[in-house]
């Protein structure tokens, strides 16, 4: 197993010691003040809950609404109802059946029906916009049939979508590094299936790091497909971490590509800060903050 392919959500939350989070929990005072800076406020940041799993939620919901961030994903129901007690909201509810048993496989249709039933309710009563989905793996499907299958599993659910006036994203991801043989690894695959399903209420979760990996050319791929895409997430590559200078990506000029857009929904940082994670999570806000 490579090392980046070793971070993954249960891998951070595993990681996270009593050590580790008194560490952080120190800190979020004095990050706070020390980070803050006039926000300008052109696109509304978000951030991935599993990258900080050391810190105690309720902390660092007071500490991420101190910086200037509006939400806090990738929540369960009951996570959402702490951050709500903060100001903010939850830009995307997690997904609930998880990555690798997707939609692709239509034994598993009728299980995520009513997972999705259950956060799409949930959803539109705490007035969230988004809930998550997943292709799943290949294990030797071919993709014009995983399309044929999610595209069918994703009928049975966007009736009350619309009705609800949820959107339901579905994320594409990196089959080269962190999540081999995840079906939906390639915008044009995505947004196939967007066409395919044709419904306003499916768009997808476009994950600057995981596409970087996959296929490069950002800027021309959000421009190409900004109808098809309803949220972001970032990350530095190579290695998922800060989205400074030392990695490749520059992420000033691509959020304001996604700006001239004219998109209106968030971005979400979902890097894992391999530094003080705080003072990692106000620089990554600075930086997107264009």
């Amino acid at each position: 197993m490579t090392h980046n392919r070793s971070w993954n959500r249960r891998t951070v939350l595993r990681a996270a010691g009593a050590g580790a989070v008194a560490l952080a929990a120190g800190r979020l005072g004095e990050t706070a003040a020390a980070e803050a800076h006039k926000v300008k406020g052109n696109i509304k940041q978000s951030l991935c809950r599993w990258c900080y799993g050391a810190i105690p939620l309720d902390k660092l919901a007071t500490a991420a609404a101190q910086i200037g961030y509006k939400s806090i994903e990738l929540l369960t129901p009951e996570e959402v109802l702490v951050v709500k007690k903060q100001g903010l909201t939850c830009a995307v509810l997690r997904c609930a059946t998880g990555i690798v048993d997707g939609l692709n496989r239509k034994e598993n249709h009728a299980r995520i029906e009513q997972e999705l039933r259950r956060d799409i309710e949930f959803a539109a009563a705490q007035d969230l916009p988004n809930v998550l989905c997943m292709s799943g793996n290949r294990r030797g499907m071919s993709d014009d049939e995983g399309l044929a299958n999610c595209a069918t599993g994703l009928k049975r659910i966007l009736g009350l979508a619309e009705q609800k006036k949820v959107t339901v994203l579905m994320e594409g991801l990196n089959s080269k590094v962190d999540h081999k043989d995840y079906m939906y690894d390639h915008t044009s695959w995505g947004v196939e299936l967007c066409q395919k399903v044709g419904s306003p209420r499916f768009k997808l979760l476009y994950d600057i790091y995981h596409m970087q990996i996959m296929e490069g050319d950002v800027i021309r791929t959000l421009r190409q497909y900004k109808d098809y895409i309803g949220h972001y997430h970032t990350g530095g590559n190579p290695g998922r971490h800060e989205i400074d200078n030392s990695q490749e990506l520059n992420y000033p000029a691509i959020v304001r590509a996604i700006l001239d857009t004219g998109y209106t929904g968030y971005l979400s940082q979902e890097f894992i800060p391999s530094r003080d994670p705080l003072q990692s999570l106000a620089q990554g806000f600075r930086i997107c903050d264009v």
